[in-house]
């Protein structure tokens, strides 16, 4: 894949530190503070959009990588920025998702009455700064800079509220995804450094980085240490963290689940799987196929937990705990369609996730119910909120024609990629599916069918602010038009297994 020098995406990438920048010289006006944030988002997803002729696979684009060097450190190990297909697919979702997340956002806080706004604004650009760097990262050394830049801005998203509860939530936040990062991806990453001399990512999915020169065991060493050290990834037991961090507000929870947070987990622990390690090494130290059955674990134990959850955003947590490691799952089969269902999972999920994140949001700013159990009728008086959360719960069960049927559909055929555990594999996604069924339906079926409590009127309940309900639409919108038209993210997705 031929590389040409563009300081498109380290603009892209930067764009999100000057929106900061702007919201803190703003902040004194909130109308003024809001624009800039929604021009900001715009502009960032304008720079990332402007490279799809260039990077996207013909006949779309020409299939080229973008690349720049901000500066080098040592020989070999340098902070630098490339745009290759597999970026495009979390930058592109990533940073038109922060555009309605804005919009959301300003409706949540201020139907609430929200203190600290403009740190909640700067923290949220910050953010999407740091998730860009991961995206467009030409290596593992800016990969890992930035994946900690993640870690530290969503601190003070998480303890917005700055009570114990808060305050215990970013603390448990903080320890879990920092002390996992220093602790097994910084080592590896030294290793991985002396053995080949760069951390650069190979050119395509298939050689990695090892030319020889490491023994088996310690390349599955390095490989367990960068599986287990993305922990925002949310593979158990290392999950703990995500389900803590819901004492944020709605906005931030979305954050966590769809738009940036834990999609940087996922794009950093999928990045090296293919672009560090290589399908052909993993095959050969057998690699795959153990991952796939440890994540299963995940993707099912998460699932029942999520059966107990009465509460709405602890249900949702561990759905995303479950649903992150169908990405892992897909990519660890080491097929074609395994690797592709894997991989357009990050958009599929990031926009049915932000969807029923939302609908949380906008149930709690219209009656102040967190717990399902409360949710009985609410339907027939909130019927847009509802019917997005129909929506986007299909999509999570897999039901076409909505975004998720395409990720369960490319993860069986590619299972059956591999006869000698086809039979395994499906069994854990048919499992799952139920599940989903299981924690899912109820919700919607207590929204229109169930009956509000004696004695409570419903006269005075209604739709949230129309600037939360407008979001909530667009979202299942574009989850339903990834299921019906998957070409779009797709061309980007099979670029990686050419």
């Amino acid at each position: 894949m031929e590389m040409v020098a563009s300081v498109i995406p380290l603009a892209a990438v930067f764009s999100g530190l000057v929106g900061a920048c702007l919201v803190v010289l703003t902040g004194r006006w909130p109308n003024v503070r809001e624009t800039v944030s929604f021009v900001t988002a715009v502009v960032m997803f304008a720079l990332v959009a402007s490279m799809i002729p260039d990077v996207a696979p013909a006949p779309v684009g020409r299939g080229l990588t973008l690349h720049q060097t901000l500066f080098p450190i040592l020989p070999g190990l340098s902070v630098s920025f490339r745009a290759d297909a597999f970026s495009m697919v979390f930058a592109l979702v990533a940073s038109f998702l922060w555009i309605i997340t804005v919009f959301y956002s300003a409706g949540y806080m201020r139907g609430l009455k929200e203190h600290a706004q403009t740190r909640f604004s700067v923290c949220f650009a910050l953010t999407l700064f740091g998730a860009m760097g991961v995206a467009f990262a030409d290596n593992l050394f800016t990969l890992y800079l930035f994946y900690e830049v993640v870690s530290i801005c969503t601190y003070p998203l998480v303890a917005h509220h700055q009570d114990e509860e808060g305050y215990e939530g970013a603390r448990k936040y903080i320890v879990y995804l920092t002390t996992t990062a220093k602790g097994l991806v910084l080592p590896a990453m030294i290793v991985i450094y002396v053995l080949t001399g760069n951390l650069d990512f190979a050119h395509n999915s298939h050689e990695g980085i090892f030319h020889g020169g490491v023994s088996n065991a310690l390349a599955t060493v390095l490989y367990v240490c960068c599986l287990l050290g993305f922990a925002k990834n949310g593979i158990m037991p290392l999950h703990h963290w995500l389900p803590g961090a819901m004492v944020a507000p709605t906005p931030v929870s979305a954050l966590l689940h769809a738009v940036a947070v834990v999609k940087v987990g996922v794009f950093c622990t999928t990045r090296v799987m293919l672009y560090v390690f290589g399908t052909d090494l993993m095959k050969s130290l057998n690699l795959g196929v153990p991952t796939a059955y440890f994540v299963s674990f995940t993707i099912l134990t998460a699932s029942v937990i999520a059966l107990t959850k009465d509460n709405l955003k602890a249900r949702l947590a561990y759905s995303t705990v479950s649903q992150l490691s169908y990405i892992i799952l897909g990519v660890a089969l080491l097929t074609v369609d395994g690797i592709q269902g894997g991989i357009v999972h990050i958009a599929n999920h990031a926009f049915s996730k932000i969807t029923l994140f939302f609908c949380a949001g906008a149930i709690y700013v219209a009656t102040h119910k967190k717990c399902i159990s409360e949710m009985s009728g609410l339907g027939r008086t909130m019927p847009f909120t509802f019917a997005a959360f129909a929506v986007a719960s299909l999509s999570m069960i897999g039901a076409p024609p909505v975004a998720g049927f395409v990720t369960k559909w490319k993860l069986l055929t590619g299972a059956m990629e591999m006869p000698a555990h086809a039979v395994g594999i499906m069994l854990v996604l048919l499992a799952s599916t139920l599940l989903n069924v299981a924690y899912f339906a109820p919700v919607t079926y207590k929204a229109f069918f169930g009956k509000r409590p004696a004695g409570e009127a419903t006269q005075g309940i209604r739709e949230a602010p129309l600037a939360m309900v407008v979001p909530i639409l667009l979202a299942a919108i574009v989850s339903v038009l990834l299921g019906v038209y998957p070409d779009a993210i797709m061309s980007f997705v099979k670029a990686v297994t050419g």
